[in-house]
Order: structure tokens, then sequence, then C-alpha cells
């Protein structure tokens, strides 16, 4: 009877919990997405106003992250490179089919690269903003639009997160030809009602993780009893 009844959890946790990770899977399915969310809740905590979260700004995000080649070393600190400005027309707005002609002035960029995925409120806090400085670039007023690309290397790591803050005129600014923005992988970028591949192999492994972990403890107190 014992045995019946451990059996029949075990397999309400296990729908529970598969039903739980559909959801979850269905509503965070890009991490561009959510980090300018989680950009904008600070801006408003702050009293700054909410940024217009521009799909082609943040299409070039994501062509930004690919000029690194995957090299996180060239990211931050006293040896860290950066693309040259010339290759958002020459490069970036192609990529992204991004009319040349209404790119308008980066305000501020936020880039940060690590060997392990993280979620986009801890990427925000722990990867992207270290410093006093870059606090005050998310709050500053002078920008108007953002754009946030996420990526990892083919199959994992390292995952680079990087932010580009604008004051162009929503809707007049980063024009994407036919309205719609060249999509490119692997990664992901805010904005153009993409899933993100990354993210949902992410999601998957974590989902697993966590199932492995029900299983285990609902074992545990099978052989318990």
């Amino acid at each position: 009877m014992a045995m019946a009844t451990t059996t029949h959890m075990l397999s309400l946790l296990f729908v529970s919990f598969t039903c739980c990770a559909a959801a979850a899977s269905s509503s965070v399915n890009n991490p561009a997405d959510e980090l300018v969310v989680v950009i904008n809740k600070n801006r408003t905590a702050h009293k700054s106003s909410t940024l217009y979260d521009n799909p082609g700004l943040a299409c070039i995000a994501l062509q930004y992250i690919k000029a690194f080649e995957g090299n996180c070393n060239d990211v931050g600190g006293p040896d860290g490179k950066k693309p040259a400005d010339s290759e958002f027309a020459e490069t970036f707005a192609p990529n992204c089919g991004v009319e040349v002609s209404s790119l308008s002035a980066i305000t501020g960029r936020l880039l940060g690269c690590q060997s392990k995925y993280v979620e986009p409120s801890e990427a925000f806090s722990g990867v992207l903003v270290r410093s006093e400085e870059s606090l005050e670039l998310v709050y500053n007023k002078n920008h108007t639009e953002v754009g946030a690309g996420v990526s990892g290397s083919d199959g994992g790591g390292p995952y680079f997160w990087c932010v580009l803050f604008s004051n162009g005129k929503s809707n007049a600014s980063f024009v994407l030809e036919g309205g719609v923005a060249k999509l490119t992988r692997p990664g992901c970028f805010s904005g153009a009602n993409d899933e993100c591949n990354g993210a949902n192999s992410l999601s998957e492994r974590l989902n697993l993780l966590t199932l492995a972990v029900v299983v285990l403890i609902a074992s545990a107190f099978t052989f318990g009893l």
C-alpha cells in the first residue's frame, strides 16, 4: 500500500514538474527580452523613463557580440577590445537589414562575458553592471532606446551579453528593411518576438537537472518507507 501511494506521488510530481517546465519554457524563451525588462525596472525605480525596445538596435547588439568571435578575454579589462565604430554602418546594419541612413548615435554600451550561463537578472547585476559608472550609464536620461543581444557559442559557452543605448526617435531610428530583422544563430536579440535557440537549450538543461533532483528525492522517500 505504501509503495503504491509513493508511486502515485512520484507520478504526480513528474506530471506537475513537466507541466510547470512546459509553462516556463513557453513564457521564458528570450533572455534578451527579459534583460530589457530588468533594465527598465531599474530605470523606473530610479525615476528615469522606460526605454523603447528597438529590434533594429537589438539586432546590432547581437552583431556587436559576434564581432568578438567567441573570445571572452577580449571583453573588458585593460586589454579589452571593441569593434570599430565604422562597423556599425559597414557590417552590423547590413547584416541586420537595418537602413544605414537611419542609424542614430550610440549613447552607451554594456558588454559582458563569462563561461557559465546565468539568468538575465543575474547577468544585469553580476556581469554587466559591476561599477557605479555602469549603473549611472543605465540611469542616463539621454537614452531613449535600448537593444539587447545574448549569445553563446555553438554548443555552449562562453556566453555574451550586450546592451546598446541610443537617443534616437522611436520608429525613426535603426529602421528595419521591410519591418523585419534578419535572424542569425546562435543567439537572439530583444524586441523581435523571437525565441532564442540558446535560451531554449539552456532551459531544457536546467529542467532536466531539476527533474533529476525531483526523481532522486522521490526515490529516496520511497526506499525510506
